[in-house]
């Protein structure tokens, strides 16, 4: 697990009203790994926060932590379910 996914799924644990409706995905995208984060309805608002400032953090630490691996990550907000793996 990289650090960019692990911080993302511990921050969206905790601001998460159903924890248990967290998803994460990796994949590729220009070049770039990409994240998907899923949450329930009610919680991917709480994630984005007001005016987007939540989400905003949220991505620089993940493109922090992506650095400090080497690596470009690009972070996306999904309404749950996740597509079937």
């Amino acid at each position: 697990m990289s650090h960019a996914r692990a911080i993302v799924e511990v921050i969206a644990r905790v601001l998460a009203d159903h924890p248990d409706q967290i998803a994460i995905t990796e994949g590729q995208h220009r070049g770039a790994a990409l994240l998907e984060l899923y949450m329930g309805p009610g919680d991917l608002g709480r994630v984005i926060g007001r005016q987007g400032r939540t989400a905003t953090a949220l991505r620089t630490l993940v493109a922090l932590a992506a650095e400090r691996d080497g690596r470009r990550v690009q972070l996306e907000f999904r309404d749950w379910p996740p597509p079937a793996q």
